[in-house]
């Protein structure tokens, strides 16, 4: 009989978002909707991705703590390296299921022992929020003679790709947004300009496009079933991606994207409460000067909650 994995509960610091249904609309009088669309979240940015122009913002230029997005840059710099081999098979380690374990982060539940290629892995980062790959992926593509030489390389590399980008307001100090010191920061324009980028990948856009997964083990009869924490898709029209995420600093975060007729949206949003969906909903309505009433996708119990 085949073995499956699925990921166990586990809950982060921060609330997350409710999964019950909500409804909005566009502003109603010509001054909000001059101004823009109103939200809770401390933080936010919207992007014309075609035209990469910015459409609105709300202290879009502050430093804000990302959380699980940080894992957007973790893709980014993987996918970014020169002549790498999606197929590549990573053997997971005991350490990063210890990882995962001390730190009670999110996981993909990956087993020791299981060969999985590098694609796989992109989507166990990004889907379930697998801090557990994002340590498979960061031992794997940096460089030295540990493993904490190695990650501290490929968090050396993220920066590196940040600077690359002119992500001025941008530093790494973890591959997947568990900060120890605090210095692991964003801005809502800044995250922008990144999912811009990553959404120029078509690896990428395949990725984070999928509302759930099914990928085997490469030398187990193993299936691991991966549900996306991100519950715009398949909820809101269009929805492409992108990444959630939750902490105590940071509150709960969403950077997102949309495409309707050719035109793709944008966004970001940075410590916002329980109305992180709603306001990404009212902010993709306002860009895309339209009114939706949106059920959000409900997730099994067994998914990852970030």
């Amino acid at each position: 009989m085949e073995r499956s994995a699925r990921p166990v509960r586990r809950w982060g610091a921060a609330a997350v978002a409710s999964a019950a249904a909500v409804a909005v609309v566009l502003p109603t009088t010509t001054a909000e909707a001059a101004s823009g669309p109103s939200v809770s979240a401390k933080g936010a940015f919207l992007l014309d991705s075609g035209k990469n122009s910015g459409l609105w913002g709300k202290d879009a230029d502050t430093r804000r703590q990302m959380a699980s997005t940080t894992k957007v840059m973790t893709a980014v710099t993987v996918l970014d390296t020169k002549g790498v081999d999606l197929d590549k098979k990573v053997t997971i380690k005991q350490s990063y299921r210890d990882y995962v374990a001390r730190t009670g982060a999110s996981t993909a539940d990956l087993r020791t022992g299981d060969k999985l290629t590098v694609r796989q892995l992109l989507y166990g980062l990004m889907l379930p929020s697998g801090c557990d790959a994002a340590y498979a992926l960061a031992d794997t593509f940096g460089s030295g003679g540990t493993e904490a030489a190695r990650t501290a390389s490929f968090i050396a590399k993220m920066n590196k790709k940040a600077a690359d980008l002119g992500l001025k307001n941008t530093k790494y100090d973890s591959f997947d947004g568990i900060s120890r010191a605090g210095n692991n920061f964003t801005t809502p324009r800044d995250s922008a300009q990144l999912a811009r980028h990553a959404l120029g990948n078509s690896t990428f856009r395949t990725v984070v496009k999928a509302s759930a997964t099914r990928q085997k083990a490469a030398n187990v009869n193993r299936t691991y079933y991966w549900d996306n924490t991100n519950k715009l898709l398949g909820s809101y029209k269009g929805a492409i991606g992108i990444k959630t995420g939750t902490g105590t600093s940071a509150g709960a975060c969403l950077v997102f994207a949309a495409e309707r007729n050719g035109r793709t949206v944008v966004g970001v949003i940075l410590n916002d409460g329980a109305n992180r969906y709603p306001d990404a909903v009212k902010m993709l309505d306002w860009a895309y000067r339209t009114k939706s009433s949106v059920k959000l996708r409900q997730l099994p119990e067994s998914a990852q909650k970030d």
